[in-house]
């Protein structure tokens, strides 16, 4: 039997990023806010007719499809190297590592201390977005 172990980390608000503009941010909106909503939608309904007086819950999240916590430097690092020399080969050096030669780019991935040095394989499941530039993953490892 295999055994499954997540090595993504979670999506939460504050969760470190880089530059710190691409923080992500999650807007809750509860049940009661969703029991309101749904009496606005269906006439007649009422928050008290809806199971404990619940409606729907829903989390609004607005992320970026990098972090650059990768092969790349830090992006502080990046600015003040490139303000010194205008080299502009220093922008996002580990992200056109796959122009020469196809690889696979992944980033924040966590629990890595829970995985054996080998035996095992990774299986990453983009989220499909048209148009983008590039996705977040679920993540995980799968051990025979």
């Amino acid at each position: 039997m295999s055994r499954l172990i997540d090595i993504s980390t979670t999506l939460r608000v504050g969760v470190a990023s880089d530059p710190p503009m691409m923080l992500p941010e999650i807007a809750y909106s509860g049940h009661a806010q969703g029991a309101l909503e749904m009496a606005a939608m269906f006439a007649g309904l009422s928050p008290a007719d809806l199971p404990d007086g619940e409606g729907w819950a829903v989390e609004r999240v607005r992320i970026t499809g990098t972090d650059a916590w990768s092969w790349d430097a830090p992006f502080p690092y990046t600015a003040r190297r490139f303000a010194e020399t205008k080299d502009v080969s220093l922008l996002w050096e580990g992200h056109k590592a796959g122009r020469a030669r196809g690889y696979c780019h992944l980033e924040k991935l966590g629990n890595l201390e829970a995985l054996p040095s080998t035996g095992f394989t990774v299986s990453c499941f983009p989220v499909k977005i048209e148009r983008a530039s590039a996705g977040w993953t679920r993540a995980v490892a799968i051990l025979d």
